[in-house]
């Protein structure tokens, strides 16, 4: 996947013998390299694993008003940076997770949509030998990924839409007790805009009710799941939103004569009009799964009823026809 840097700037993020945050801004105008490349397409990949949150600029966004004056050319890229610069040392710091780390700001392009991405990389001490040398040097590299900060501002639905009412923003959610998002929401000034793993959960819902009441036999079932199921995967590894009235153009329409988008309207689903995949909620159409109790167990879901079956009296799932490896391991274990 080619990712294409328009503009970059690192800065330093340190801490004061007294523990404050302070910032040491690079070099100005900071030429772009192969390395740039690299390092973004690393962040972008990295940025897309991690459990994220979404939002929308507040009316009197200052983030938002600072990227525009840029824009229309009245701030340098430079000078945009520094002002970020400046406002994630006032915001972080009012947190007790304020990272150090090298600051990245970098507009780039990937698969034809442009993003803005800000982020906090750590930095890790370790050691390394040069080719040729007999020796062994102390060098400091960036922890991709354990990078914990950071936001990424869709410029390409931004400027098509231009309208406070949809998700431009996204950013890493933080682990219990860190209110990562609060910085983000402080820093970006913006409001939350939907949880895109309920999101994900509700369409799970409509496309359950939707075989339910459309009364589909098993086979025809498991054929509308994985139709779902692979346009959600395609869109997610194009870096695309689901976009619920184009999987109902793709999806078939039974005997009641409602599409599964008029099915959604009609039976008052809370769906946006489009969000992002994700893959924890979407592998349940074609795949059971669940952990506890010392158990982790995922299987197909066109096996259930053929290999795999399930007494609720007793709580007891069968197994026939188990898998070579494990079948190996039970057979050594057993003697």
């Amino acid at each position: 996947m080619s990712i294409n840097v328009k503009s970059f700037q690192i800065h330093q993020l340190s801490k004061s013998d007294d523990g404050e945050l302070t910032i040491s801004f690079g070099n100005h105008e900071l030429p772009i390299a192969s390395t740039c490349d690299d390092l973004v397409n690393d962040l972008h990949f990295t940025f897309r694993g991690k459990p994220k949150a979404f939002g929308v600029f507040k009316s009197d966004s200052e983030f938002k008003s600072v990227y525009d004056s840029y824009v229309d050319g009245s701030t340098s890229w430079y000078d945009m940076t520094k002002t970020y610069g400046e406002g994630i040392v006032r915001e972080l710091s009012k947190y007790p997770f304020a990272d150090t780390g090298v600051l990245v700001i970098t507009q780039y392009q990937c698969l034809a949509t442009d993003y803005l991405m800000i982020c906090v990389v750590p930095s890790k001490h370790g050691l390394s030998v040069l080719p040729g040398a007999h020796q062994i040097n102390q060098t400091d590299y960036l922890d991709i990924p354990q990078m914990t900060i950071a936001a990424q501002f869709n410029l390409s639905s931004y400027f098509a839409r231009n309208s406070d009412d949809y998700y431009h923003l996204s950013f890493i959610k933080g682990r219990a007790g860190r209110r990562v998002s609060d910085f983000f929401l402080d820093f970006l000034c913006a409001d939350v805009a939907f949880d895109a793993k309920q999101q994900n959960t509700v369409l799970l819902q409509a496309v359950s009710d939707f075989i339910s009441d459309s009364k589909l036999e098993k086979s025809e079932s498991l054929q509308l799941k994985k139709q779902v199921s692979d346009y959600c995967k395609d869109k997610k590894n194009n870096g695309d939103n689901i976009v619920v009235s184009d999987l109902s153009a793709e999806l078939p329409v039974y005997e009641s004569g409602q599409s599964f988008n008029q099915y959604i309207t009609s039976n008052g689903y809370d769906l946006e009009s489009e969000f992002p995949t994700e893959d924890s909620v979407i592998k349940k159409l074609t795949k059971y799964v669940g952990a506890g109790g010392g158990l982790n167990i995922s299987f197909d879901a066109m096996i259930f009823g053929e290999r795999v079956f399930y007494d609720p009296e007793t709580d007891t799932l069968t197994i026939k026809g188990t898998p070579p490896n494990l079948r190996d391991q039970l057979t050594r274990d057993s003697k």
